[in-house]
């Protein structure tokens, strides 16, 4: 019988947490009390601290967090339209558009080809005198963050805004602004993803801002709230981004064993790095000296197409995150699609994600790398 390994299975994902999920949401139903509740606040205490912030705000999403913490910062009067952010062409499209969202103008940097972040060693020939951040996405799991990057922050004078989406309890090798290695920290304010996917999902949307910056904090509260300080009293045109206390309920489940799933992932990750010896595949980089928690594990494969087929031959689910980068699609091509990007199309053209979650056993990794070492092109 053919074996069949789904690239996720969500319902596997949660199954081993479904009484404490079942009761934690039975909790909230018969709370009566379904926003900005007492699981909000919780949650959110539980978030600093894991991420070792002083601040963090739930909102409903990790597009919304970034848009929001732009935002505040046109508020605080950091920034204005028309002020330029330092992003990474390879990456997913919300990165981009919570900048043009706030109408600033994003600035696209090729990545490097070993980490698929964003490179620090071409940053600073984008900085011009109308850059007020730069946006590093720690994609996949891996942070993105180097001496470089902090550096380039205080002689310049630049806001950091992590996109953390892909990798909450990742660590980076050298610290931060604020001295603390955990991404979700390392610069100004972050934004974090907690769409199902990820490594710590919610069972729907839902997304968090971290920052040591209280005012910062107070502001992007205020504006998913209706721009609301306090009840019926506006101080902002702010909007409705608020985090529902069921799925802070989940998250608060799911948060106390993240380190575990996270953990799980690196095992996976290093039974792959050890097992595939294929030369024409292309391995993801282990790097030395931080966490990476692989929120996808990423091969490179030139006929892309072609493997994925064999691999679904075999019974193998895989996934390609992303096929189409940012300046190329429809909504961005107009402004941006003739920017010379040779990297970014090289990954988008080449990128395959295997699985790598809880539903996927030891024995089914053995079994993928084998099939991946018997590929070969005819």
């Amino acid at each position: 019988m053919k074996r069949k390994i789904k690239f996720l299975d969500l319902g596997a994902v949660n199954e081993p947490l479904m009484e404490q999920l079942v009761e934690a949401a039975s909790g909230v139903v018969r709370s009566g009390w379904y926003i900005n509740g007492e699981n909000v606040k919780a949650l959110e205490q539980e978030l600093a601290q894991y991420c070792s912030t002083e601040c963090a705000v739930a909102v409903s999403n990790g597009l919304d967090a970034l848009r929001l913490i732009i935002r505040a910062y046109i508020e605080l009067g950091a920034m204005q339209p028309g002020d330029e952010v330092i992003v990474p062409a390879n990456t997913y499209i919300a990165t981009v558009l919570a900048v043009t969202d706030n109408g600033l103008v994003p600035v696209l940097v090729e990545p490097d080809l070993v980490t698929m972040n964003l490179d620090p060693s071409l940053i600073e020939r984008y900085i011009t005198k109308r850059t007020r951040a730069i946006m590093p996405v720690h994609l996949y799991g891996t942070p993105c963050w180097s001496s470089q990057i902090n550096e380039l922050a205080q002689r310049y004078g630049l806001k950091i805004i992590e996109d953390n989406a892909q990798a909450i309890g990742a660590q980076a090798a050298v610290a931060g602004l604020n001295g603390t290695r955990v991404t979700g920290s390392l610069g100004h304010a972050a934004g974090l993803s907690f769409y199902p996917t990820k490594n710590l999902g919610a069972l729907g949307d839902a997304g968090a801002v971290t920052t040591n910056d209280k005012e910062l904090a107070s502001v992007v509260r205020a504006l998913a709230n209706y721009g609301s300080d306090y009840r019926y009293h506006n101080v902002y045109c702010g909007l409705n981004c608020r985090m529902d206390e069921i799925q802070a309920a989940m998250l608060r489940v799911k948060l106390k064993h993240v380190d575990e799933e996270n953990l799980r992932r690196a095992n996976m990750a290093a039974t792959y790095d050890t097992f595939i010896n294929n030369p024409q595949v292309v391995k993801p980089a282990i790097l030395p000296g931080c966490k990476q928690v692989w929120h996808q594990y990423v091969l490179r494969v030139e006929e892309r197409g072609t493997f994925r087929a064999y691999l679904a031959e075999n019974g193998i689910e895989t996934d390609v995150l992303y096929p189409t980068p940012p300046h190329l699609q429809p909504c961005y091509i107009a402004q941006y699609g003739g920017a010379s990007l040779p990297r970014t199309l090289a990954l988008a053209g080449s990128v395959v994600s295997l699985p790598i979650s809880v539903n996927v056993k030891e024995d089914e990794i053995q079994y993928i790398c084998e099939i991946i070492n018997k590929f070969h092109l005819k």
